[in-house]
């Protein structure tokens, strides 16, 4: 007779910074399956607790805990250790944002921030206490989302990443070629410069090609140099991807340079893309200057 597979058993600590989102968070939790409360006091999370040690009926359970519940975080963190024991897995998720865009979205929405009364309505000593307070959490959190600069709906997908295991549509990928006669591209968060390499503009046979063209891209990775430095970036990158999901990036563009943007910068935005495409789902590319005489 098949044994009947056990369901998995997980809490879900949603904390941080008061109009970060932690409601809209709690309501993709719901959507996910989720067993979720708001603002549960620390003396009613340790009764939570042993509901859950001794009953299946919440397998998968997030409480939205921060300064309106309690300021001894580390009770919190002792009493949802012993889940562990109860084979539950335990994920802190710390929700981030600026103190400059927090103070604009309270302004926008009006709402009173919960130390808003000890600092006689100072709305940025306010946040600025909360973020020392979360301190413990933020250290402890296994996730931290800054959501500063992302929409609602890559707030979303960052967490189905998180409780569901699958990061291959999170992260945005953007490769861009470019020609640093025309200028650098304002968007780039990182700028790599090929220029360093043989180019194939002064072999005449290549020189009214691109990188788009067999030739030219032979050309480019024939040597040793060009693949050492696509070795060397590409480790780079895929170490530094992982990185920037945690702290809730969730696109990043890679421009690369070469003297016109037509023959060296577009091979490698080509193989670069390649690369990125076996790990992630929204991966694009896109020659600036490649049309350029």
């Amino acid at each position: 007779m098949k044994k009947e597979k056990k369901e998995k058993k997980e809490l879900v600590i949603l904390t941080g910074v008061s109009g970060a989102g932690k409601s809209s968070a709690m309501g993709f939790l719901e959507d996910f399956g989720y067993y979720c409360i708001d603002n549960l006091p620390l003396v009613l999370i340790e009764d939570f607790i042993n509901v859950l040690c001794t009953s299946d009926e919440y397998p998968k359970s997030a409480v939205v805990v921060d300064i309106r519940a309690t300021r001894n975080f580390d009770v919190l963190l002792e009493k949802t250790a012993i889940l562990k024991k109860h084979d539950y897995t335990v994920k802190i998720i710390y929700l981030d944002i600026r103190t400059r865009e927090a103070i604009k979205r309270y302004r926008l929405t009006r709402r009173k921030h919960p130390l808003s009364e000890e600092f006689s309505g100072d709305l940025e000593k306010a946040i600025r206490a909360e973020k020392e307070l979360l301190g413990t959490m933020r250290s402890n959190a296994n996730h931290i989302i800054d959501t500063t600069d992302i929409v609602t709906s890559q707030l979303r997908s960052r967490l189905t990443e998180i409780v569901l295991g699958s990061d291959k549509g999170i992260m945005n990928i953007h490769c861009l070629s470019f020609g640093f006669k025309y200028g650098i591209p304002t968007n780039a968060d990182f700028v790599i410069d090929v220029r360093c390499l043989p180019n194939p503009y002064w072999v005449e046979e290549l020189r009214n090609k691109t990188g788009l063209d067999k030739e030219v891209y032979d050309y480019v990775f024939a040597f040793d140099e060009s693949k050492d430095l696509l070795a060397r970036l590409i480790d780079m990158v895929d170490f530094l991807n992982p990185l920037y999901i945690k702290e809730g990036k969730s696109q990043i563009v890679f421009a690369i340079g070469c003297t016109g943007g037509k023959h060296r910068s577009v091979a490698f935005a080509e193989k670069l893309k390649a690369h990125f495409e076996k790990r992630w789902d929204n991966v694009s590319v896109h020659h600036r200057d490649i049309e350029r005489t």
